[in-house]
């Protein structure tokens, strides 16, 4: 692995990182702010949240993994 392939890895898991902190955050509002009559949009925004976070720690992986062998 080059230099720019690790710096891909590394752009794509600062990427995913800042959706994540994104999603978490629009639930967070969601939780403080519009709860309990904005209920029915919980379950949704939680899916994404978790997809979110799951995708960062992907991608975090695969970066940590492509450092690990350099």
């Amino acid at each position: 692995m080059d230099d720019a392939e690790l710096k891909a890895l590394t752009k794509a898991a600062r990427k995913a990182k800042r959706i994540a902190s994104e999603k978490a955050m629009e639930l967070h509002d969601l939780v403080e702010d519009r709860l309990p009559a904005a209920f029915e949009e919980l379950p949704q925004l939680a899916e994404e949240t978790y997809a979110a976070c799951k995708a960062w720690e992907e991608a975090e992986g695969a970066c940590k993994a492509a450092e690990a062998t350099l």
